[in-house]
């Protein structure tokens, strides 16, 4: 096989791998930005029935793109700082509401981790839409 023919084989291949993500990407997903106070439903299976446990907290970070896009979400549960990586295309994602903007200067907040109570909070912004 010369350079040629195998150049083909993998272009052909991205591109049905492609179509392939193209297929399982959500369209109903809200416009988020780091700095969010958002509200994720997350589908838990509990014997055989399905239910919808809400997890809200601040976006801290957002990673890649496409079909790997994934988000950090912070959240304070009993003195105890929990955050969780969610992949915004996976089917165990119900659904994602922002609740507030918030207005930071940075891609990523993970000096949050640091802080404690009032320190923590994030101011709201008002220009974009929710």
């Amino acid at each position: 096989m010369d350079d040629r023919e195998f150049f083909l084989q993998t272009m052909n291949a991205q591109e049905i791998i492609r179509s392939i993500e193209a297929e399982q990407l959500k369209s109903n997903l809200p416009q988020i930005f780091v700095g969010d106070t958002v509200k994720v439903g997350v589908r838990i299976k509990e014997g055989e029935k399905y239910r919808v446990q809400p997890y809200e907290g601040v976006v801290i970070a957002m990673r890649n793109g496409g079909i790997n896009e994934t988000i950090t979400v912070r959240r304070v549960f009993q003195g105890v700082g929990v955050e969780r990586v969610f992949l915004l295309h996976s089917p165990r994602i119900d659904n994602i509401k922002v609740l507030r903007r918030g207005k930071v200067r940075r891609a990523k907040l993970y000096y949050l981790r640091d802080r404690v109570g009032k320190a923590t909070r994030i101011k709201q912004r008002f220009d974009r839409s929710l």
